[in-house]
C-alpha cells in the first residue's frame, strides 16, 4: 500500500483593526463580583443592560 499526503488547508482572515473593551463584572446593586464568590447574571432592561449578582437577581 503506498502512503497518502493529506494537506490541510485553512482560509485565514486578517482584521485590520481589532477594538475590545473591558470592564470590571460587578452587581449593580452591590457592587459585589466573582472575587466575592457570587454569579453574576447580565439582564437586559429599557434602558440597557444590567449585571446583578445571585443575591440581587431575583429581586429584580
Amino acid at each position: 500500500m503506498q502512503g497518502v499526503n493529506q494537506t490541510m488547508m485553512q482560509n485565514v482572515q486578517s482584521l485590520s483593526k481589532s477594538q475590545t473593551s473591558v470592564s470590571k463584572i460587578e452587581c449593580y446593586v452591590c457592587g459585589k463580583g466573582l472575587e466575592d464568590g457570587h454569579c453574576i447574571t447580565a439582564k437586559t432592561l429599557p434602558n440597557g443592560t444590567v449585571l446583578f449578582c445571585d443575591v440581587h437577581y431575583s429581586l429584580q
